[in-house]
């Protein structure tokens, strides 16, 4: 039996959220190919995590004995996001870009589970557990246009996910979601459409590859 991490942190619910959509995409064809399998689901926008504070992380850096009762209870929450990610198979996120970067409560989840010494360092506890990313944005700002520069998700996720936590990195990016929506992007359309179905197909295509993988299951040390 697997199990898969579902995140998502998008302040859009249901079919208004591109990330949503998608990566509902992606459980779907994920559940039929593991029909006993698990889903761990944390929606960010509707039950943020709390974001990193002093006591939480000072804690890490603490034996147990040394803690107050304060970091000790800080500590607890993040080792609860901490060992959701060590149990996952795989992690399904879905990361929007808001203001050219992601969610503050992506990043807050992100502050929480990093941790040095377990899940980042030199044997990342969750290492090699494959993740996908659906990184939908707005408007293009794939290599070679205007706004290449201004891209801070894919970028961002690639030095946290891949290069901190030793995962195994893949994006889904639907691109131009806000066409439909501004005037000013009418000509536009058609590349969104294209766009979307093309990350539809995606989503289900690696959800089947990434299931596949896993079966049958094989223990992994954590």
């Amino acid at each position: 039996m697997t199990t898969l991490l579902h995140i998502d942190s998008s302040a859009y619910p249901g079919e208004a959220s591109s990330s949503r959509s998608v990566g509902g995409t992606f459980r779907t064809a994920w559940e039929e190919q593991n029909p006993e399998g698990t889903v761990i689901y944390r929606d960010l926008a509707a039950r943020p995590v709390p974001h990193i504070t002093a006591d939480a992380h000072a804690a890490g850096l603490l034996a147990p004995s040394e803690r107050t009762p304060e970091q000790s209870a800080a500590f607890a929450a993040r080792v609860a996001l901490i060992e959701e990610l060590e149990r996952a198979d795989a992690v399904l996120i879905g990361a929007p870009m808001y203001n050219y970067s992601i969610p503050s409560t992506l990043k807050a989840w992100l502050d929480n589970v990093i941790l040095f010494g377990r899940t980042a360092g030199e044997a990342p506890s969750a290492q090699g557990t494959p993740v996908v990313v659906v990184a939908s944005r707005g408007g293009s700002f794939a290599p070679g246009t205007p706004r290449e520069g201004y891209e801070f998700v894919q970028n961002y996720l690639e030095a946290v996910l891949r290069n901190t936590l030793g995962l195994d990195l893949d994006f889904i990016v639907p691109e131009l979601t806000m066409a439909p929506r501004n005037p000013a992007m009418s000509e536009l359309v058609p590349l969104y459409e294209a766009s979307r179905k093309r990350a539809f197909e995606d989503a289900s295509a690696k959800a089947k590859e990434v299931a596949g993988a896993l079966t049958p299951r094989r223990p992994r040390d954590r």
